[in-house]
């Protein structure tokens, strides 16, 4: 229930609210009587993107997410289905990409330097972290996984089926998922 509460409420506080903040008090590039110009409204494409993959996570872990799950810094279970099939780090992605759209829709300088920074830690600290403790968690699952899908965008090869943590739900087709 925490998790659900954070992802409706931290994630647009922090993703969306956050660029908005910034852009606010600041000169807004390509901006006309306080509208946007035709060229910012192309960051709405990263936006949206950003969102449907967000909802897409979101639902594959809702749906992929064991009935008791221990709750901590290390996951419980790995998750790679879904949007995970194509990227090992769909989260940030998402997260990445409603940066970069909104820097662009509000032609703000304060969040396209913000955009650039968390994209720096995400991908040289927070991720090879990360990285570290699945390796640690899942072993050989987990290598075996990271050869197999990019860490951001690129080329997927295809993964050995997998074994479930729970019996596949009847009537959800989980090649979707």
């Amino acid at each position: 229930m925490l998790a659900l509460i954070v992802w409706l409420v931290g994630i647009p506080l922090a993703h969306g609210a956050a660029p908005w903040a910034m852009s606010s008090f600041t000169r807004r590039y390509g901006w006309t009587e306080g509208w946007p110009g035709i060229w910012n409204l192309l960051g709405l494409i990263p936006v949206i993107g950003g969102i449907a993959l967000l909802v897409w996570v979101l639902v594959v872990g809702l749906v992929e997410t064991p009935r008791r799950t221990r709750l901590g810094l290390t996951p419980s279970y790995l998750l790679t289905r879904g949007p995970y099939t194509f990227t090992r780090n769909s989260m940030y992605l998402a997260e990445l990409g409603l940066w970069l759209g909104w820097a662009f829709f509000y032609g703000s300088v304060p969040v396209s330097i913000a955009f650039v920074v968390f994209a720096v830690v995400v991908n040289v600290i927070v991720v090879p972290h990360e990285e570290q403790t699945l390796e640690a968690q899942f072993g050989t699952r987990y290598r075996r996984y990271k050869e197999n899908v990019p860490r951001w965008l690129g080329k997927a090869q295809a993964l050995e089926p997998q074994r479930s943590l729970r019996p596949v739900s009847e009537g959800l087709n989980r090649r979707w998922f």
